[in-house]
C-alpha cells in the first residue's frame, strides 16, 4: 500500500488550484466533476502522488458539510493498494469499520472510504486503480 493522494476540501477549486499550481510549482491541473459524490475536483500531479482540490457541486455533498462543520482545509488521505477487494476484506477481518462499499471514483478508479474511529480520527479513502 502507499499513497495516492492527499484530499483537500475548498469553497472555489479554480482560485485554490491557482494558489496550489503556483506555489508547488505544477505545470498541469486537471479538473474533474465526479457526479456521484458530488464534487468539482482539481487534480495536481506531483512526483510521488497527487493533490486533490474538491469543490462540492451540490447541497447533499458530504464536501460542501464539512466545509461548513470545519472550513477549508484536510478533508482525507488516500491510499492506493492492487487489490481493493482483497484488501477491503482483509481490512474488515481486522475491524476496521467502513463507509459504504467498493465503488467508482474518479479517473475509473475503484473506491471505498475507511470510517475515521477506526484510524485514531482520520478519514481515509481506499483505492485501486
Amino acid at each position: 500500500m502507499k499513497i495516492d493522494h492527499i484530499a483537500i476540501a475548498v469553497n472555489n477549486v479554480e482560485e485554490a488550484a491557482k494558489q496550489y499550481q503556483q506555489a508547488l510549482g505544477v505545470e498541469k491541473v486537471v479538473f474533474e466533476t465526479v457526479e456521484s459524490e458530488g464534487v468539482k475536483l482539481a487534480i495536481l500531479k506531483l512526483e510521488n502522488g497527487r493533490i486533490e482540490l474538491m469543490e462540492p457541486t451540490r447541497d447533499d455533498s458530504p464536501i460542501k458539510k464539512f466545509l461548513e462543520k470545519k472550513g477549508e482545509g484536510l478533508h482525507h488521505m488516500a491510499l492506493a493498494t492492487n487489490d481493493i477487494e482483497q484488501e477491503y476484506q482483509r481490512m474488515e477481518r481486522c475491524g476496521v469499520q467502513f463507509l459504504g462499499k467498493i465503488r467508482a471514483g474518479s479517473e475509473g478508479t475503484k473506491i471505498t472510504f475507511i470510517h475515521p474511529k477506526s484510524l485514531r480520527g482520520v478519514l481515509a479513502e481506499l483505492c485501486s486503480h
